[in-house]
């Protein structure tokens, strides 16, 4: 079989295509015929070698992908040969708050990755497909679906409620979408009015330029009556933080997800202090909001919003267009295993 491996993380050239051996399940195993996978900015950072110091190296990339079991090891009861599932992005983190553990089970950084044409994750490391997905679409759900779900549930989203989003990326536009379903308004920034007006077409009620309007929180505050959003999706850092607590309410709940907008500055934590706001770290999420995640995208006929699909021996070129920052949605490459 054929996988992708990085052998040195040196940027995007390191990606090379290397020949193995069909992996077998061990006990509690599955092996997975990986049919697509999608990229997340955390696979960038990987491949330049800015996501950790203690990066394991080779490593086959990505986290997040789709395929369909093709065999079981030894006492596997709850998954059998031809059930289509995803890949969880933390393999030991079946339900409730994050554990010290977590992050070293994560795929793709701590452990291999799912570019492969096949792959062998625990039986506790895949959900089940909703049934109304492609394997492409499917590939899309386990980092930047599950972080959108789990931000707006652990700011306790209901119906008629504000969210602000941020960009047209991954996290962003699946927050839009499960905001939506919800029954929350959603305003959403970008940096181009093509952009802009697919936000609008996705429902994002108001949809602001912060090229044109860089001082995007006091719009915000005016949109909302000089109240403020009750959430914020914040995949900026600290480059947007302080914006973001201008535009959101007393009392109101930021999801701190990203570091688009650069990972060094200072922020006032003042306004924080003084509104009472309440700012929760989010690093996607487990295995039990995956599955109630999915049950909601079934009942709501979500399908995830793809930008490009690449072929495999375009792994590179998938990885160069995510850089460019030009997509709209998620970045795809399709999957077919010999054999």
């Amino acid at each position: 079989m054929r996988s992708y491996s990085i052998e040195h993380a040196s940027g995007i050239d390191a990606l090379k295509i290397v020949e193995q051996e069909i992996p077998a399940p061990g006990p509690r195993q599955l092996l997975v015929r990986m049919k697509a996978a999608s990229i997340n900015y955390r696979d960038l950072l990987v491949v330049c070698g800015n996501y950790s110091r203690n990066q394991p190296l080779p490593l086959v990339p990505l986290s997040d992908g789709a395929g369909e079991v093709v065999a079981v090891g030894e006492g596997v009861t709850r998954w059998k040969a031809g059930d289509r599932v995803a890949s969880a992005f933390f393999q030991d983190w079946d339900a409730g708050g994050i554990g010290d553990g977590a992050a070293r089970s994560a795929l793709g950084g701590a452990l291999d990755g799912v570019l492969a044409e096949y792959v062998v994750l625990g039986e506790r490391g895949v959900v089940a497909l909703p049934r109304h997905l492609s394997f492409e679409e499917g590939a899309t759900l386990p980092c930047a679906a599950l972080t959108a779900w789990h931000a707006l549930r652990s700011g306790g989203l209901v119906c008629g409620q504000s969210v602000l989003t941020m960009g047209t990326g991954g996290v962003s536009v699946f927050a839009l979408q499960f905001a939506r379903a919800a029954g929350a308004r959603v305003i959403a920034t970008t940096g181009t009015e093509t952009k802009m007006e697919r936000l609008r077409a996705l429902g994002a009620s108001d949809a602001i330029n912060y090229k044109s309007e860089p001082n995007w929180e006091s719009k915000v505050f005016e949109l909302t009556g000089r109240r403020g959003v009750d959430q914020v999706v914040e995949v900026g850092g600290a480059g947007t933080l302080g914006k973001s607590l201008k535009a959101v309410r007393a009392g109101g709940h930021i999801s701190l997800i990203g570091v688009l907008a650069g990972g060094a500055g200072e922020v006032n934590p003042l306004p924080a202090v003084m509104k009472g706001v309440r700012i929760q770290g989010i690093f996607v999420g487990s295995r039990e909001m995956f599955d109630e995640m999915n049950q909601a995208i079934e009942l709501n006929a979500i399908r995830p919003v793809i930008d490009r699909i690449f072929p495999f021996d375009d792994a590179p070129e998938a990885y160069r267009h995510m850089q460019s920052g030009a997509h709209f949605g998620k970045v795809v490459i399709s999957i077919q295993g010999r054999g």
